[in-house]
């Protein structure tokens, strides 16, 4: 047996690993189930030990498999990002990764303006409700929400976020909405991305826990379908300015009262610690942190 290590059945391995699946391994590197098994199994041969133990429904990976992998999964990552880097390094390309809401009402209606001042950078534009991993993935930079802490990113400030209540002109009439007691007659819509109505109230509000959840509700999991049960009068939305821009400007949507709700968590551009910016990159980047920065 050749005493050079077998790359192919090593990847089929770490992609079997990452997913749990020789199935969700198999569509990760465009195979069959079967042929994951196969590299697999070489890679088991070339070892001495067994990696996973099988059964019919699934593959459980063994003790040293997993220590196994702790230490060279690390290093395949370094790996990927090394050459991913390479790759690219002359390509007057950016990826850039954030959220869906952010992208569709923030970020689309300035993508103009950049490619306008960079037309010779392409830019590919991913968008997803998951953290953007950069070792793993052929991201340059990610506009991210959270408390900005990890040690492994560069990252710059773009927006303090804070919770502030929208509804539409028309239902803070009817509803005579005043100040934020008055809340006790409306609809109270929640996000995913904006789950502050407890401590709003409680910051804001002289209402009783009782009278508080008595109030009616609607859930969202999209801060965009959100804002627009709120711009069609189906409640109040505590959301970002960021996300509410185009709605306050064409008056769909107002502040009742502006009272608003200092929060933890921020939007940061962010990249790998490690990695250099290619200059397509570092120009969009450049270009974030000049946008203005105040949302009334």
């Amino acid at each position: 047996m050749s005493s050079s290590l077998p790359i192919k059945p090593l990847l089929a391995f770490d992609a079997a690993m990452k997913h749990g699946s020789f199935t969700l391994a198999a569509e990760d590197l465009h195979v069959t189930p079967g042929a994951v098994g196969q590299q697999i199994q070489k890679l088991e041969q070339w070892l001495g030990t067994t990696l996973f133990t099988r059964s019919i429904r699934q593959v459980v990976p063994t003790l040293d498999a997993l220590n196994y992998w702790a230490i060279v999964q690390p290093a395949l990552s370094r790996i990927q990002h090394a050459s991913n880097n390479l790759r690219l390094s002359h390509a007057n390309e950016v990826w850039l990764s954030m959220p869906p809401s952010l992208a569709a009402k923030w970020f689309a209606p300035r993508m103009a303006d950049f490619l306008s001042r960079h037309p010779d950078i392409s830019l590919h534009l991913g968008t997803s409700t998951a953290l953007a991993d950069f070792d793993r993935e052929s991201v340059d930079l990610a506009i991210r929400y959270f408390d900005g802490n990890d040690p492994d990113l560069n990252l710059e400030l773009l927006y303090k976020d804070e919770a502030r209540l929208y509804c539409a002109p028309s239902y803070a009439e009817r509803l005579k909405l005043k100040t934020p007691d008055d809340l006790k007659r409306a609809r109270l819509i929640h996000t995913t991305l904006h789950p502050h109505w407890g401590p709003w109230m409680e910051h804001f509000c002289q209402l009783t826990v009782k009278q508080v959840q008595s109030i009616p509700s609607q859930h969202f999991d999209q801060s965009m379908l959100a804002i627009e049960a709120a711009r069609q009068g189906q409640g109040v939305v505590l959301s970002s300015a960021l996300l509410t821009e185009s709605e306050v400007k064409d008056a769909t949507l107002c502040e009742p009262f502006t009272y608003r709700l200092a929060l933890s968590k921020a939007y940061y551009v962010v990249h790998h610690r490690r990695a250099a910016l290619r200059p397509a990159a570092l120009a969009l980047k450049n270009w974030l942190l000049s946008l203005p920065r105040n949302h009334g």
